[in-house]
């Protein structure tokens, strides 16, 4: 230990100085990462010769190497599951015959799992148009089908509502006059532009109850400006992709269909 006792104050500066830069220098440096830079580097031909990449004999062991699960991946996303009778699209002002269908099955699909695991019932689906990227053309239907209509991997999302949130979803759909696939709510949309009958698989709309509705995990956190789902008291996440729905769906239904009935009215 040094004894600053008998050494001038500069001195005894000095030294404890120097002491405290030495436990500094010894700490431990503690270091973040604060960028990541990346780009995508496309394995083709082109770039194999052009660009430094590899060589053509390089493309092609990558080739060789990913060509098996390519051709076993492309055998299950052909393989037959159903077929459609006619062709299942997306017109329509309020509703559309692809949208009933998607609403339907996440319904019934959904409503399966949620009464085993909390022994309650769904009321209502609304799933959103935009995120129906495809239609389901009349002949064979396949697993890629699937792929096509629901391209992302959202889950579905089971959240209990206030009947005051089931008004504002329904205002939502007039001010939004897009056709987004709906199942178990009904209603007319009045002279005035406002919600009228409003009925929960053909009842009333109690003020004191609490709906279940099942949607995606993108809209339950507000997608496409649904923001009541946000006012949600209860949430169960079913941990069952959209698309797994619809492929399950092809599995237990050789022939697919649409239903067609008015689920939204407007008033003349």
């Amino acid at each position: 230990m040094v004894k600053l006792k008998n050494y001038s104050l500069e001195i005894k500066l000095f030294v404890l100085l120097l002491t405290f830069a030495s436990l500094v220098s010894c700490a431990e440096k503690k270091f973040h990462i604060t960028r990541v830079d990346g780009k995508e580097i496309g394995i083709t031909e082109q770039q194999s010769e052009n660009n430094g990449f590899g060589n053509s004999e390089q493309t092609k062991q990558i080739e060789n190497f990913i060509k098996p699960y390519r051709d076993n991946i492309d055998k299950d996303l052909s393989l037959v599951l159903a077929n459609a009778p006619e062709t299942i699209d997306k017109s329509g002002e309020w509703q559309t015959p692809m949208g009933n269908f998607l609403s339907d099955i996440t319904f019934e699909k959904s409503n399966l799992i949620f009464k085993q695991r909390e022994q309650k019932a769904i009321d209502i689906c609304l799933l959103n148009h935009g995120g129906i990227r495809t239609i389901i053309t009349k002949g064979d239907v396949t697993a890629r089908n699937a792929f096509e209509i629901m391209p992302f991997e959202n889950s579905a999302i089971v959240v209990g509502l206030k009947s005051q949130q089931i008004i504002e979803m329904t205002n939502y759909i007039i001010k939004e006059k897009k056709p987004h696939p709906l199942k178990g709510l009904t209603f007319t949309i009045g002279k005035d532009n406002q919600p009228k009958n409003i009925l929960i698989n053909g009842k009333e709309l109690e003020i004191e109850r609490i709906y279940f509705v099942v949607t995606s995990d993108y809209l339950v956190n507000g997608g496409d400006n649904m923001t009541f789902f946000k006012e949600h008291v209860k949430k169960y996440d079913l941990d069952y992709k959209l698309r797994n729905i619809i492929i399950d769906y092809f599995k237990d239904n050789k022939v697919i269909k649409a239903e067609k009935d008015v689920r939204i009215s407007k008033e003349l």
